[in-house]
């Protein structure tokens, strides 16, 4: 535990240096006090700041773990429409809230969102909708963030979960830092531990070499973030209840950022891969590029898209785009049809919430059979070529 300046309130005066015994306190070049390695975490900084900018660390959590009850999904939106990935934190969010017996609230920033019954149909008990006519720009993750740290300290959830997204990345670390507890990016796996009640959430490291899973087991509340595509959404359910509350927070959080937008550039419109029901996935065992057109056909005869390992594009058979594994796309869909591809860690990550897996490969030890609901041990254009040759048939008949 050690003391924390709240640079905003800070005023450098210098109170608070003048009586520690530990000289632990000092000025900043931007005026402002910190807190080197001396401080003992005797608290009389506190008392001498007329700011009232110094509290200790783990002020936060004075009033127990235990106080800090529920599970949130940040669900994040983009000019009033809700991102796909809340609907898929809060398939996750249901398992976890069920499994902890807790409430799952869908907590939504910005102005004129719509469809928020959807949250609750998808998976919510509740909606917590923080509503501002001026202070949520998509552009700037300061404002959210700021109001995020004003609900999560006055509503103390055990749990928040954002999406992967470059906006959730650039947020959940601010909150994780604000609040001073932790952060685990990139989950692929989330629990709850049956013993402790913590939120076990694995992700790969070192390189993806191995599945870490990790728990914060001293702050709160416990945070990660999940890639988009690596759960599935759940069929939304009309009659589950609504419940909304909107908070009115014009006046609450913070509507100067401190950044100027220069440019905006809206991300390419289309579907991505994550966006399909149905995937035919290749890999290296597929032989040559030239049998990327079987991949391709088979694909658009099942409705679906093509996708493929990392060593294809390093290889150049295919755009980065199309690349499914840890560093490129998380996927979910129905149906993910594997194509000669062995099963590294790193791509079974991104494959975990696909629905039913069919692998096909000639090698009975591949890593990918041990996620396979179906294996398949043959050659696989082979077995490409005989699935479009029967899909065709059909077509005819």
């Amino acid at each position: 535990m050690a003391a924390i300046i709240d640079k905003e309130k800070c005023v450098g005066c210098g109170s608070c240096m003048a009586i520690c015994a530990n000289y632990a306190l000092q000025l900043d070049e931007d005026g402002r006090v910190h807190v080197n390695d001396g401080c003992i975490s005797c608290g009389m900084c506190i008392d001498a700041c007329p700011m009232g900018a110094i509290s200790m660390a783990e002020e936060e959590h004075a009033e127990g773990l235990d106080s800090w009850r529920g599970i949130w999904v940040f669900c994040q939106q983009t000019e009033g429409r809700l991102l796909p990935v809340s609907y898929e934190l809060l398939a996750k969010g249901r398992e976890l809230a069920d499994a902890a017996k807790q409430t799952l609230t869908a907590v939504v920033l910005g102005r004129d969102v719509e469809d928020l019954e959807s949250l609750c149909h998808g998976g919510a008990d509740q909606v917590l909708y923080g509503k501002s006519s001026r202070a949520f720009d998509p552009a700037f993750e300061i404002p959210y963030a700021d109001m995020l740290c004003r609900l999560i300290r006055e509503r103390k959830p055990a749990v928040v979960l954002y999406g992967a997204t470059p906006f959730g990345r650039t947020m959940a670390p601010m909150v994780a830092a604000t609040l001073k507890t932790g952060l685990t990016a990139d989950c692929t796996v989330l629990d709850m531990d049956e013993e402790t009640g913590l939120l076990k959430q694995t992700r790969p490291a070192f390189g993806g070499n191995l599945m870490a899973t990790i728990v914060c087991a001293d702050t709160r509340p416990q945070m990660a973030t999940v890639r988009p595509g690596i759960f599935a959404a759940a069929e939304e359910d009309p009659s589950r209840p609504v419940k909304i509350e909107v908070l009115d927070v014009s006046d609450q959080c913070c509507s100067d950022p401190g950044m100027q937008l220069l440019s905006f550039a809206k991300e390419a419109e289309g579907k991505k891969l994550a966006d399909y029901d149905v995937l035919v996935v290749a890999g290296r065992g597929i032989g040559s590029k030239k049998n990327m057109a079987v991949v391709k056909e088979l694909a658009e005869l099942l409705g679906g898209e093509y996708g493929v390992s990392r060593p294809l594009i390093d290889e150049g058979w295919a755009e980065y785009s199309h690349q499914v594994g840890q560093t490129g796309a998380s996927v979910a869909p129905k149906l993910l049809i594997s194509l000669g591809v062995s099963g590294a860690i790193q791509h079974l990550a991104g494959i975990s919430g696909a629905q039913t897996i069919v692998a096909v490969n000639t090698d009975p030890d591949a890593p990918i059979f041990a996620a396979a609901h179906y294996a398949v041990h043959c050659d696989c254009i082979e077995f490409a070529r005989a699935m479009i040759e029967q899909l065709k048939e059909q077509t005819h008949e």
